[in-house]
């Protein structure tokens, strides 16, 4: 008889293992950043004026996801409370150049990057001469390249310091027992991570690594390792009009340097005043001036680039969307509701959200034979209704 083959292992994920992530907003000064926090948190936290600096601590807003699965199970359950799924965004100031060595405020803007598990990097094309630029002129390739350098530098600092620890440590190492092993692989990894930034000049997001390489990469917290979004600020007019000089080189330039990462136009312009008017006349505005928002795309993808999904518990009470990170088994998807659920966890009755819409209700889902009672080891997918059983 053939061996049985061992499954495949699972890749893991870079980044905290964590359902509550945060995206940070980063920036040169006055590209739109805070401009663009105030139109997406409905507020004005961001203190948008038009000098650098202008946000120093961060300022933070929970802001809710749009999912037209949720609206449908609210119209199907019409429950007395709605909660959707969140993503917390932080404005965080403006970076020039020179932060990896501590110009401007530096360092505590580093501080702030490195506390987020994703970065929205606003990148400005639109040309007004009433908001100051901090190098002088328009130039989002010279921008993107400054904010790369600075993050790549800090990154290349904190890699050299904890592999100077580490190979100071390591001079006694010998080769027999396992602890000595693990550290010299450790090692190992700590100069292929320098490599990658110094030789290769990728960021580490874009590398290949390994299981145990990630979890190497993940103790260091790097900047680079972030998953970024580009969101791009353009005029309100080059926005409707779906042109502006600079779209096809800041994607050659994506391409180029960081392939895959997403990028979305929008306009700063055309949020701000669309986030002060109700739903009927901002729906009205958007037919009138023939363009549609952006907020929602953008919240949308700062939430997939963190590898979330989210899963439904739904009832007459109660319909609400819980987040949790790709992967997630269901013991501690229902951990995120309450920690008992976890601990004392049964099993979970699950259907997922297409057979509910295709068969209207769950007792027709259940008498499809749909409702499917799954134990400790079922891994959630994103859509999933679920109910939780747990021992008392």
């Amino acid at each position: 008889m053939a061996p049985k083959k061992a499954p495949a292992e699972k890749k893991l994920l870079l980044g905290r293992p964590s359902n509550n992530l945060k995206i940070g907003i980063v920036g040169l000064p006055n590209v739109g950043k805070s401009s663009f926090f105030n139109a997406l948190s409905n507020t004005d936290l961001g203190k948008a004026a038009n000098f650098p600096y202008a946000t120093i601590n961060p300022e933070e807003a929970r802001i809710p996801v749009p999912d037209a699965r949720f609206e449908w199970l609210c119209d199907i359950y019409k429950p007395v409370s709605r909660v959707p799924a969140f993503l917390t965004c932080i404005d965080i100031a403006g970076l020039t150049a020179g932060a990896s060595t501590g110009a401007g405020l530096g360092n505590a803007f580093l501080s702030h990057v490195r506390a987020v598990d994703g970065i929205f990097q606003v990148v400005r094309a639109f040309d007004d001469a009433e908001v100051i630029h901090v190098e002088g002129d328009v130039d989002p390739l010279r921008d993107m390249t400054i904010i790369q350098t600075e993050l790549r530098l800090k990154d290349i600092e904190w890699v050299e310091k904890a592999l100077d620890g580490l190979k100071k440590t390591g001079r006694s190492l010998g080769s027999t027992s396992l602890a000595d092993k693990a550290r010299k692989e450790e090692i190992a990894t700590v100069e292929k991570i320098l490599k990658v930034l110094t030789v290769d000049e990728k960021d580490i997001r874009k590398a290949e690594w390994n299981n145990k390489e990630i979890d190497v990469v993940n103790g260091l917290q790097l900047l680079t390792a972030k998953p970024v979004t580009y969101l791009v600020n353009l005029s309100e007019k080059d926005y409707i009009r779906k042109k502006n000089k600079w779209l096809p080189k800041i994607k050659a330039w994506i391409d180029a340097n960081n392939p895959g990462d997403p990028l979305i136009p929008f306009s700063v312009a055309l949020e701000e005043r669309l986030s002060s008017m109700s739903p009927e006349e901002k729906e009205e505005e958007q037919k009138t001036v023939g363009a549609q928002g952006a907020l929602g795309k953008i919240t949308q993808a700062g939430y997939t680039s963190l590898d979330l999904i989210r899963y439904f518990t739904c009832g007459p009470d109660e319909v609400r969307a819980w987040t949790i990170r790709k992967g997630t088994k269901a013991p501690q998807a229902a951990g995120v509701i309450h920690s008992d659920f976890e601990n004392k966890f049964v099993c979970g009755e699950i259907m997922a959200y297409e057979d509910l819409r295709e068969h209207g209700s769950e007792a027709a889902v259940k008498a499809a034979g749909k409702l499917r009672q799954q134990g400790k080891p079922y891994e959630m997918v994103d859509g999933d209704i679920a109910y939780w059983k747990a021992g008392a």
